[in-house]
């Protein structure tokens, strides 16, 4: 005996497993999920779900084509990993509503390929109508939306073409990005990255590519940069100073006394007006960037912070532009400034005095000389010491620095050493003796920013009175 059961509808279901879902509360698992051979683990319910092939269940309704699946595991996968190769989809237009971002046809020329010589692609940045591509060991540039004919004489003539990644012509040099893609900025023109693998700093600007690195620090980032330790490298412009400021991070120590974790890091800044490296700044952001003409840097909160939490990274946007002089992440830092003398350099020299042009404020910190004689800490000028003329009497005879025609100036004074014996060709010695000996000098001068939070205490130029001397 038959039976005819009426159903509503008619529809297919699919139920899914997903690999195991971890929860806080562990469950136990049940028979035939339990942890067998080919299933994915837990037994936790969760891990499954239903899928229907008809939109809202309903009979005879559209039928989702269920397509290509990230979930499928292909037993005898095709695919391949062509690690300097570009592939673009189907255009996109808003305007039409036209969306084809999903589609690669097989049937179309979408791919181009670099040198595979040169490493992987790195980073891609699109400059008008061409395509700047990055590969480790290469720069290169392709045309976009355009081809280029060349003919017999090496000259282009530009017709139109549905090419859409046309001709990729490379850069003169033997540069790449490595594999430092956080190490790029721009600005305008101009293009800044490193080439870890070079040790040097570069900038791609309309004349080519130049090494910036070598502008007075090229042995500083050859050995930096080639540095096993180095972790990652940081790069952005800084909108607000008209600088391009790298961060170059080694993995972090531990010192085991104090039980802390020592940041190992450089962060300094490149200026285009003076084509040097102007500052080193004592901060380590995880991520720079400007807008408004305003320079952002972005921080983890703690030690903890790093560890994804729903998905997220807790971390802090800090504005470089505001706030007190030296001050960053709220830990505030002094400012310093070290030079060397090297006038007459083949000539022992007494140096006398030590003076400079700017601010009040500045402070000498060290002043040492190449034969290993230190002068006294100069402490900064003050206006405590005005007032009548005794003051000004006092005031000569102390170590600090003195203001004459808004120049400071201040003697020097021989740091005392224990058990100080006669040099050849002194007459007195010891801390009474005026003035350092040496061929040149090193000299440190620092500004407690702390005494000075919003006030900006710049400084032109530092020299020094000298006497020729022999030993």
């Amino acid at each position: 005996m038959s039976a005819t059961i009426e159903i509503k509808y008619f529809n297919t279901f699919w139920i899914k497993k997903m690999k195991a879902v971890v929860e806080n509360t562990p469950t136990t698992p049940v028979a035939p999920f339990a942890n067998v051979p080919g299933d994915y683990g837990s037994s936790n319910a969760k891990d499954w779900y239903i899928e229907e092939s008809r939109i809202r269940g309903g009979y005879n309704n559209t039928t989702v084509d269920f397509g290509v699946k990230a979930y499928l595991d292909e037993s005898d996968p095709l695919q391949q990993h062509r690690f300097n190769t570009l592939i673009y989809s189907g255009i996109y237009n808003s305007r039409t509503g036209i969306n084809n971002t999903n589609q690669f046809s097989v049937g179309s020329d979408i791919t181009r390929s670099l040198d595979p010589a040169q490493g992987s692609i790195q980073k891609l940045y699109a400059e008008d109508t061409n395509l700047i591509v990055f590969q480790e060991d290469k720069v290169s540039r392709a045309l976009i939306d355009k081809d280029a004919i060349y003919s017999a004489e090496g000259n282009a003539s530009v017709t139109s073409s549905n090419l859409v990644i046309g001709q990729i012509v490379a850069y003169a040099g033997e540069y790449g990005i490595a594999t430092d893609p956080f190490s790029f900025a721009v600005y305008g023109y101009r293009k800044y990255f490193t080439d870890r693998k070079r040790g040097c700093v570069l900038r791609l600007s309309r004349d080519g590519i130049t090494e910036i690195s070598s502008y007075g620090m090229h042995d500083f980032f050859r050995d930096e940069l080639s540095d096993i330790s180095v972790n990652k490298i940081i790069g952005s412009w800084d909108i607000h100073n008209k600088n391009y400021v790298i961060s170059i991070q080694k993995l972090d120590t531990f010192d085991a006394v104090p039980k802390v974790i020592a940041e190992n890091y450089k962060t300094l800044s490149f200026d285009e007006s003076v084509l040097g490296w102007t500052s080193f700044y004592d901060f380590k952001p995880d991520f720079l960037g400007s807008l408004n003409n305003r320079f952002y840097s972005f921080k983890s909160l703690g030690a903890n912070s790093l560890q994804p939490q729903n998905g997220l990274i807790k971390a802090s946007i800090w504005e470089q532009t505001i706030g007190q002089y030296g001050k960053f992440y709220n830990v505030a830092y002094d400012s310093d400034v070290t030079i060397l003398l090297n006038g007459q350099p083949s000539v022992v020299k007494n140096f006398k005095t030590v003076n400079y042009e700017g601010a009040s404020g500045w402070e000498l910190e060290t002043y040492v000389t190449s034969s290993g004689d230190e002068s006294l800490p100069i402490a900064p000028f003050t206006t405590s010491t005005l007032g009548t003329l005794a003051q000004l009497e006092a005031n000569i005879f102390l170590l600090n620095f003195k203001r004459k025609e808004n120049k400071f100036f201040a003697n020097l004074q021989q740091k005392l050493v224990v058990n100080t014996t006669p040099q050849y060709g002194e007459v007195v010695y010891g801390d009474d003796m005026s003035g350092v000996k040496g061929f040149f000098t090193t000299v440190k001068f620092k500004l407690a920013n702390a005494s000075f939070p919003t006030t900006k205490k710049e400084l032109f130029s530092i020299s020094s009175d000298i006497v020729e001397s022999s030993y």
